[in-house]
């Protein structure tokens, strides 16, 4: 009993001291449900205040602001609070002794209520935590990590400390979390070994991590858009995490996610549809202009012409209200859309004007750029354009800063170059990459053009520009050691220069490099070669050997850039059996994983080389996948829509003509007649002299047409027929091919009409064909595929084609009317079976 009550007595004792004890500091912080209340805290108890009551009240001052919407946000308020000065000086005070956490924490929190990074308690917590680096766990390494790129430290000697420290400790990081932040804070400075261990480690934790946390596949796919090296599986593992999220996602989101998908130019079809239907449900919400702008960003190049209207009237309403980054992004978006609303363009204009004080050099480029493309009629916001830009570019000493801006002052109206601008391109010149080397071929082209003085004087200031670009151009190539670097640069070069200049030294700088290609950089030699149009025999049959060989390394939707040279340029390798078989046979299993526009290309790309696989045909023709095709073109530009249309024409026509036994139906005859409306249907220079020497051969003009429409949609620019005894036949005479309402092809008269599966007996139908440069390789008489297989399907349909190449018709042989005759005479009667 007396034990009972000693014990009473003694607990109420323990409880008494425990409740003196409590932090009441803390606890009115605990308490507070808004910054003024913090901040009177503090005030109140400046001299009770501890490391971890200072931690905890700044960190209590960001959650506030984090919980309100971006326009409704006060940190500038926050931070010019009295009080708030009181925390940083106390804060900066008591630094040593908080804890590891702690330490990264503050510097976090302080940054993001925009203390200044030179303000010293920024300094001083950085220089605290380099100190504990070391010791550092994972997370809070990650977290001050991300510290420091926010204070554009990512090439920093600290960083560098941080990447090697991420190198040895990988394996320990468990969490997704932890690994995405840091793998884009240290990218400017991982190795290729590390860079491809971040790759696998990201790989097995977004399998273990909660997919509802989409901000980790989204921050894996900022990683791989930084290191420049598209690692597919992963990208597409990401996409399909990023799909299933949509539905949750706001706008701000959704416009970061496209950004980086533009950036990369990955397209994936689902993820278009499901951002666009989560768009137009957040288009009632998104009145704010902040919001609004990434709206109109996200949502104005995938909706289409009614959704387009709605956005550009809203633009109009809050045209006043936008800041000037807000403007520029919904300019930029315009261009994008090409959008023609004239009362919006100049809307944009005048806002535009009013803010040009404010913009970067790179901002003034895209702002010139995108009233150009929108055909602005504001004389005086060019005017101030070109004053700013050629103030930018005469302080400017950036090579890619300094062709950035002459690039676009020579798209401004002007007589003749500025003598500054010539000087600071000639000063960087010798610095510039390849690509900026074409941007001033290309630059100095035009300033020949509209210099008048150019023509009477020969030796003048663009001739040497010219000739300082072309030397240090070779020099350049020259000293390449690497494939992959010389792809980079050369991956976008066109025009006239370059290709009179460096096409070819550059293709013997790739033949020194040949043992460099690899599984990892096929497919971007492939795309490169296709857009060159240059045939190299040597490099492709290195394409085909390491295709056979690493095809399981190889991602199925590669396959699709590494055959293209192949068929567009029409090359049968001594293993090209072998090498289309296995590239077949590795796609075909993921067809359906198959973006629809990408299958519609592939196949196109197979029937140019003469291989249609069943199961792809099988695919592409059904009623499903044509509606989902339909589907996912509404969200693409007009350009890439018709493109991917034409693209699939070809291919129903390629495949009814050449695999009739698959009873595919051409489902193309309104397609077809709609394009021809549009066409341009006049009659050629050259076809005018050539169809005038053919009537005097044949006998009269009208024994050849010109310009015939044939059944599925060719033209053929001569056609004649010859009788059994090689006598021409006049129209009038003659039998016209047609195409019946079951798809069927008959020969029809204009007296009878009647089917019939042939000519009369012993007659040829002849089509003659003048073949461009466009028909054949840049660099060789080598006849490209789509040629090849315009003559395999005309000959399908009777005709017995000969082609005139333009290399022969253009010759010093045939320099007189009588030899072109006689050259045609030859091809009409001598190359006849």
């Amino acid at each position: 009993m007396f034990r009972l009550r000693s014990f009473r007595v003694c607990s109420r004792r323990l409880f008494h001291s425990g409740a003196v004890s409590r932090d009441q500091v803390l606890d009115q912080l605990q308490t507070c449900s808004a910054e003024d209340q913090v901040f009177d805290v503090v005030g109140r108890n400046k001299a009770k205040l501890s490391a971890s009551h200072v931690s905890f009240a700044i960190g209590q001052l960001w959650r506030f602001q984090r919980e309100r919407p971006h326009m409704l946000r006060t940190i500038e308020q926050v931070r010019n609070h009295p009080q708030f000065l009181t925390l940083q000086v106390l804060a900066e005070n008591k630094i040593s002794l908080m804890d590891d956490a702690s330490v990264v924490d503050m510097l976090y929190v302080v940054l993001r209520l925009q203390v200044e990074h030179h303000d010293s308690l920024v300094q001083q917590l950085v220089t605290e935590a380099w100190n504990r680096l070391e010791r550092f766990q994972m997370a809070t390494l990650s977290k001050f990590a991300v510290c420091l790129s926010d204070q554009f430290l990512q090439h920093s000697p600290l960083m560098g400390q941080i990447t090697q420290i991420v190198s040895q400790r990988l394996d320990s990081i468990q969490d997704a979390r932890v690994l995405t932040p840091l793998m884009n804070s240290i990218f400017a400075l991982v190795s290729p070994q590390l860079r491809d261990a971040l790759f696998k480690k990201a790989d097995f934790l977004l399998d273990h991590t909660n997919p509802l946390h989409f901000n980790n596949p989204r921050r894996v796919v900022q990683f791989i858009r930084n290191v420049k090296q598209i690692h597919r599986p992963l990208l597409e593992k990401c996409n399909q995490l990023l799909l299933q999220n949509v539905p949750r996602m706001d706008v701000e989101h959704i416009s970061i996610i496209l950004g980086l998908y533009h950036s990369m130019q990955y397209n994936n079809c689902d993820f278009r549809l499901a951002v666009r239907q989560r768009l137009l449900e957040l288009v009632d919400t998104s009145t704010d202009p902040a919001t609004f702008t990434k709206l109109f960003a996200s949502l104005g190049p995938l909706g289409g012409q009614g959704v387009r209207e709605g956005l550009e009237s809203t633009a109009l309403l809050l045209a006043d209200e936008l800041n000037p980054h807000q403007a520029l992004g919904v300019v930029e978006t315009m261009e994008e859309m090409q959008c023609r609303n004239l009362q919006l363009i100049n809307k944009m204009a005048a806002v535009l004007l009013k803010n040009l004080e404010t913009y970067r050099s790179v901002e003034i480029t895209r702002i010139t750029q995108s009233l150009i493309l929108l055909h602005c009629q504001n004389p005086q916001i060019f005017s101030r354009l070109k004053a700013i830009l050629l103030q930018y570019l005469q302080a400017s000493v950036y090579p890619y800063e300094v062709t950035m801006l002459t690039r676009v002052l020579s798209l401004l109206p002007s007589p003749r170059p500025d003598e500054a601008v010539l000087s600071r391109v000639n000063a960087v010149i010798p610095q510039s990459s390849l690509n900026d080397l074409n941007t001033y071929s290309m630059v100095i082209a035009k300033w020949i053009r509209n210099d008048p003085s150019y023509r009477h004087n020969t030796s003048s200031k663009y001739v040497r520009l010219l000739q300082t670009l072309n030397r240090c151009g070779r020099e350049r190539l020259h000293g390449f050691q690497s494939l992959d670097v010389v792809l980079e640069e050369a991956k976008c070069l066109s025009g006239e220069w370059f290709d009179e200049m460096l096409l070819e030294e550059t293709m013997v700088t790739m033949q020194k490099l040949i043992d460099q290609i690899s599984w990892t950089n096929v497919h971007e030699l492939g795309v490169y070669l296709t857009r060159t149009n240059y045939f190299c025999a040597a490099l492709m049959d290195r394409i085909a050997s390491v295709t056979i060989e690493n095809i399981d390394k190889i991602h199925y939707s590669a396959t699709y850039s590494i055959l293209l040279p192949f068929a567009v340029l029409n090359y049968d390798s001594p293993k090209a059996e072998e090498f289309f078989d296995v590239c077949i046979q590795h796609f075909t299993p993921y067809i359906s994983s198959l973006d629809p526009h990408l299958l519609v290309l592939l196949a196109y790309a197979l029937a140019l080389a003469d291989y249609f696989p069943e199961e792809v045909v099988r695919e592409i023709f059904n009623v499903d996948f044509l509606a989902k095709l339909d589907a996912h073109l509404e969200t693409f530009p007009d350009s890439l829509n018709m493109r991917i249309r034409l693209r699939l024409m070809e291919l129903n026509r390629a495949v009814c003509l050449e695999c009739p036994e698959f009873q595919v139906p051409w489902f193309h005859e309104r397609y077809c007649k709609q394009l021809q409306k549009r066409a341009n249907s006049s009659i050629s220079p050259a076809q005018q002299q050539i169809h005038k020497m053919l009537g005097d051969i044949l006998g009269g003009m009208n024994c050849a047409k010109v310009g015939v429409l044939t059944p599925y949609f060719y033209t053929v620019d001569f056609e004649l027929v010859l009788d059994r005894h090689l006598h021409p036949v006049p129209y009038s005479e003659q039998i016209q091919l047609q195409i019946s309402e079951s798809g069927n092809v008959h020969w029809e008269s204009g007296s009878a009409d009647r089917e019939r599966t042939e000519l009369p007996p012993g007659a040829c139908r002849i089509a003659l064909e003048f073949l461009d440069s466009k028909s054949f390789c840049k660099n060789s008489w080598h006849m490209k595929g789509e040629a090849m297989m315009k003559k395999r399907h005309l000959e399908i349909l009777g005709y017995h084609v000969l082609q005139i190449p333009h290399f022969e018709w253009n010759s010093m042989e045939l320099s007189t009317e009588d030899a072109w005759k006689e050259y045609l005479r030859k091809k009409i009667f001598s190359e006849l079976p």
